[in-house]
């Protein structure tokens, strides 16, 4: 398996996030990124490449453009305003409020993110855009022959929206590679989304969609993080209903219930058939993360690597969250160990 991994993402680095009515240092670190390395690297899991520039369109297929020029100069203009501190909003247009695009800076961070806990630093822009041309070249090596690769990357994507941040999330990776694969190919994807908080935005950018078929299992938004989508009723609209799945889940769930929903949900991909597969691959389901309430144990993610292999599909897993960071490493080569052993 090609593993595609750049460093700027350590330039990205917030400082603090609001977490449990304070501000504490982030769970979203570049520690993260250099543990899974590690255990790549420490298990021969197989070549580490380095990204390859794609450019913006790409990322204009997914996001707009008012949303990626704010992201490329927020930075620069919140320090301006408020000096060397992360950028972080401090409120939001909710229902009544005008949907109009402040010139402050501050009012933009509002405008732009939908929590307090994604911060905006110095290097943000650079990590996010290098983190989008690793998994497009991913999505090149599977291109030319490889039937898996790995998008080994942060900051993270799945919840970042068409125009909104969020989630520790800037631009949505995996929607990213699975619009680009349908520009080149024009062939169907299916995403699998196993993080333990709810894709909500991959979901809102496909969810009108026949050419995608998104399914998420994840920690019941009654309860979790984002809240405000992940329900199993949302099934998709218009062309796209019927392909978008939800299995929400509550706090405590054990792999034996959590495999139930993994199960069906890869009978559904096996069903719609397509061209590729991309795995949301976050590993915060597992007992000891921090942030999640979730039972799985690392050999469960063995468990999950062989199921995904025998979809007999090429698949492209990029990495999301996960912030137990002793076993990050562990939880991620499990995965790909047993899905490149199981595939052949």
């Amino acid at each position: 398996m090609d593993i595609i991994y750049g460093e700027k993402h350590i330039r990205h680095a917030g400082r603090v996030e609001l977490y449990d009515g304070d501000l504490v240092p982030c769970f979203e670190k570049p520690e993260r990124a250099q543990l899974v390395l590690d255990q790549v690297r420490a298990r021969s899991l197989g070549d580490v490449l380095s990204p390859e520039a794609h450019g913006l369109e790409p990322l204009r297929r997914v996001h707009s453009q008012s949303y990626l020029d704010f992201l490329r100069t927020a930075w620069s203009d919140w320090r301006v305003v408020h000096g060397d501190t992360d950028a972080l909003p401090i409120n939001w247009p909710v229902r009544s409020l005008s949907q109009r695009v402040p010139d402050s800076i501050d009012g933009r961070m509002g405008f732009y993110s939908m929590d307090a806990a994604t911060p905006i630093t110095e290097g943000t822009w650079e990590a996010a855009t290098e983190a989008a041309d690793s998994t497009l070249t991913a999505l090149d090596r599977i291109q030319s022959g490889r039937g898996g690769a790995f998008a080994l990357v942060r900051p993270p994507g799945h919840h970042a929206a068409g125009d909104f941040c969020g989630g520790y999330c800037y631009l949505n990776n995996a929607a990213i590679a699975a619009q680009s694969f349908i520009d080149q190919i024009g062939d169907r994807v299916a995403i699998l989304d196993v993080d333990y908080h709810h894709g909500n935005g991959t979901q809102s950018i496909f969810y009108d969609r026949s050419d995608v078929f998104f399914q998420s299992i994840h920690g019941d938004p009654n309860q979790e993080f984002p809240y405000f989508l992940g329900f199993a009723d949302e099934c998709g609209s218009g062309e796209g209903r019927g392909l978008n799945r939800n299995f929400p889940l509550a706090w405590g769930t054990t792999a034996e219930f959590w495999f139930e929903a993994v199960d069906e949900a890869l009978r559904g991909i096996t069903e719609y058939q397509p061209g590729l597969v991309v795995v949301s691959l976050g590993v915060d389901a597992y007992k000891g993360d921090p942030i999640s309430h979730f039972l799985l144990e690392s050999t469960d993610y063995s468990r999950l690597g062989e199921r995904i292999a025998r979809l007999g599909l090429p698949v492209l897993f990029v990495l999301e969250g996960g912030y137990a960071v002793e076993e990050i490493g562990v939880n991620v080569v499990n995965t790909l160990g047993a899905y490149d052993a199981a595939a052949g």
